[in-house]
């Protein structure tokens, strides 16, 4: 399989729900909690992902950095697999 490049999309299948991998620059909406501690924040579309911080900034940017972790893992994972689309009728 060929290596991606910047602004190359990749569709990966992830279970029961397909998600795109972007490389490059993505969006993702994320939900934001102030807490005891600071403030709480989660991806519900990257299987429930969380994260914290003291202030919203903070807690923003350490889920920034969660979610790019993640896709970079599932990238490096499936690098050497053959894609193929299939239909399933529901």
């Amino acid at each position: 399989m060929a290596e991606p490049r910047r602004g190359e999309i990749w569709m990966v299948d992830l279970g029961l729900a397909a998600k795109v991998i972007l490389i490059g620059s993505m969006k993702y909406k994320v939900g934001l909690q102030q807490s005891e501690e600071g403030f709480s924040v989660s991806c519900p579309g990257l299987q429930e992902y969380r994260s914290q911080g003291r202030t919203r900034r903070e807690s923003l940017e350490n889920i920034r950095n969660a979610i790019r972790e993640y896709l970079q893992a599932v990238s490096d994972s499936l690098r050497d697999s053959d894609f193929r689309k299939i239909e399933v009728a529901v």
